[in-house]
């Protein structure tokens, strides 16, 4: 779908994004907000820790952490100085399949914002100094966490979820890998993935479409094009049905679990969210939340969510109880998967869950920062603006016969791969 083509689209829409020409191989999207003189900008450029090398596990990170660690003329010092002079909010993540990061300042000083964001950009400077004080916070990071059973449960259901696969790799590294990566590797995953080509970017703020254009062009219009990314090929979620334990010295385990997903580009990805609600992602109104919590105390927490990866989707849980129950939990758990697989939720189920999700909604919407997020989000997804306009009716038009066949695509048969960090008792 043309992006540029649906931008304009505003009925029942919470905000109205209307598409730059900034510069070729940007995709930018701007939505004047006048009430507060600043702007905030998100974005994001395809490529993100699945781009690791094999033994280098943590390099995405590690880059992204340095880029406002120096740049330009500016050494580390400098560069952040110049930030909080003027309150400048700059930061970059990194996820499995991106890079990205936002910058939030006042109208006044949106000039220096923005060449300073250019700078990190364009011209990181990778000084030896700052790699090995990244290196050194991110080991001792590492190193904080060995002994954190919700680190170490996930960490290890990736690794036996994905094996051999890029996103099997701790996106933060471990030890070993964060001490093999050099220079030249932070260099070289720069030129492929920070470059337009892939990046999408959304301005919010108290200017009008020319000011915005101008700003985005200057920000990103002098990078090259970004160099060829590795393919991430498809995978699945492997060990379905398996039971699998860390075994750590602490009263309470920690859980997490998955099944299959649909992502966010499927056409069962609104079917799919909206029965997940109704399973564990409704908080205090879910059927997990209502029965391992509420009614038999079994948790403080408990919960699931669907996420959306390049080369693959899960339905990925959580929870944490003491060892002598972490079977019970865990059948609870089951039971309530199965309950749905065999009769589905009640029509007034049903219609609670799409009455919160679409009266909701625009609470994603509520500032500029949320915004330029969502929006950065929707384009990253290939999903076109007029989805604002649209996901609320999609949601309201789920039907039973939706969420059955999105169930069976998630929920399958019930089997899900479990870890477990702690001494749970009879796993």
């Amino acid at each position: 779908m043309n992006l540029a083509e649906t931008g304009t689209r505003t009925a029942t829409t919470p905000t109205q994004a209307l598409p730059l020409a900034a510069a070729p191989g940007i995709e930018a999207w701007h939505v004047a907000s006048p009430v507060v003189p600043m702007i905030a900008l998100s974005f994001t450029f395809e490529g993100g820790a699945a781009q690791d090398a094999e033994g280098k596990a943590g390099t995405a990170q590690m880059m992204a952490r340095l880029l406002d660690e120096g740049a330009g003329d500016l050494d580390s010092d400098a560069f952040q100085e110049a930030l909080a002079a003027r309150a400048i909010e700059l930061s970059f993540h990194t996820g499995p399949d991106s890079i990205g990061g936002s910058l939030k300042t006042l109208v006044k000083h949106a000039d220096e914002a923005i060449r300073l964001l250019t700078l990190a950009l364009a011209e990181p400077r990778f000084d030896p100094a700052a790699i090995e004080r990244v290196r050194a916070q991110m080991i001792a990071g590492l190193r904080y966490q060995q002994n954190d059973p919700g680190v170490l449960a996930s960490r290890r259901y990736f690794r036996e979820a994905f094996p051999g696969h890029a996103y099997g790799r701790p996106s933060a590294g471990t030890v070993e890998t964060l001490s093999a990566i050099t220079r030249d590797d932070l260099v070289a995953l720069h030129r492929a993935v920070v470059g337009r080509g892939s990046l999408k970017v959304a301005a919010v703020g108290a200017f009008d479409e020319a000011e915005i254009t101008g700003m985005v062009a200057r920000a990103f219009g002098s990078l090259p094009e970004a160099g060829p990314l590795k393919p991430v090929p498809p995978t699945a979620i492997n060990e379905l049905g398996r039971r699998i334990v860390v075994d750590l010295d602490v009263p309470q385990s920690v859980i997490r679990f998955g099944l299959p997903g649909v992502a966010w580009r499927d056409p069962d990805f609104i079917p799919a969210y909206v029965l997940n609600h109704i399973l564990g992602g409704g908080a205090f109104t879910s059927r997990l939340f209502q029965e391992v919590r509420e009614k038999r105390g079994l948790a403080y927490s408990v919960g699931t969510s669907l996420t959306s990866h390049r080369g693959v989707a899960m339905t990925w849980g959580y929870t944490a109880t003491k060892n002598e129950r972490v079977v019970e939990a865990l059948d609870v758990i089951g039971e309530e998967i199965h309950r749905l697989i065999a009769d589905g939720p009640s029509d007034e189920e049903l219609q609670k869950a799409k009455d919160y999700l679409t009266g909701s909604y625009a609470l994603g919407f509520d500032t500029s920062t949320k915004i330029a997020n969502q929006l950065v989000q929707i384009a990253f997804e290939g999903l076109g603006m007029d989805y604002i306009a649209r996901r609320n009716d999609l949601v309201a038009s789920v039907t039973q016969d939706d969420i059955r066949r999105a169930g069976a695509r998630t929920l399958g048969d019930g089997r899900m791969l479990v870890v477990a960090a702690g001494r749970p008792k009879g796993l």
